[in-house]
């Protein structure tokens, strides 16, 4: 048996990127900042996230660069081979399942907004 998935809330850190393809599908990146439970450390960790089709869609209509929101996903990686070198590249990234949207970064650290029940 093996298990991938990740959970994450935080804070978005820039509009979202949308593409759309000819095939009809639709593809989202995402930066997403988490605090990480230390008291040593007021640093986010930051995970780029990837929302396809009408996922994408809800991110690209209703988040925007601060706004709260909670996903849950698995874990890739993209490899690519560097233009200028040639070495072999990789990076981690969320692929999104279920997106919630929390609430935007004037609602403050304690509140939610109506769209809290929001599940896509």
């Amino acid at each position: 048996m093996s298990i991938n998935i990740v959970t994450l809330v935080g804070r978005v850190g820039g509009d979202p990127d949308i593409k759309y393809f000819e095939s009809g599908s639709v593809k989202c990146r995402l930066t997403l900042a988490v605090k990480r439970r230390s008291r040593n450390s007021d640093e986010p960790d930051w995970f780029t996230l990837e929302l396809w089709d009408k996922t994408a869609e809800v991110a690209g209509n209703y988040v925007r660069k601060g706004s709260l929101i909670g996903i849950k996903g698995s874990l890739k990686f993209d490899t690519w081979s560097d233009r200028q070198t040639g070495a072999n590249r990789s990076m981690p990234v969320i692929r999104v399942d279920q997106l919630e949207l929390l609430g935007s970064k004037r609602d403050g650290e304690g509140g939610m907004t109506d769209m809290s029940s929001e599940h896509f």
